[in-house]
């Protein structure tokens, strides 16, 4: 059995992906921080950059990754 994501997780990772096709790589920490910078998951508090929605990029971080080894066929 796998996982089930939401179809938002797979819409907002895939349109990143699309956009931003040379941004992506099959290394979750890499992805995460794109997804970050790429998205408004991130906001600034006080002067301090602080993630908002940490479960939310960490799972659309997850399915980029996931998406982008089995695009590549690794």
């Amino acid at each position: 059995m796998g996982n089930i994501r939401q179809t938002y997780i797979k819409r907002v990772a895939i349109d990143l992906i699309r956009h931003y096709p040379d941004q992506f790589n099959g290394e979750f920490a890499h992805n995460k921080e794109k997804v970050l910078e790429l998205t408004d998951l991130r906001v600034e508090k006080d002067g301090v950059q602080q993630v908002q929605y940490k479960k939310l990029a960490n799972r659309i971080a997850g399915y980029a990754t996931r998406y982008m080894k089995r695009k590549r066929g690794t």
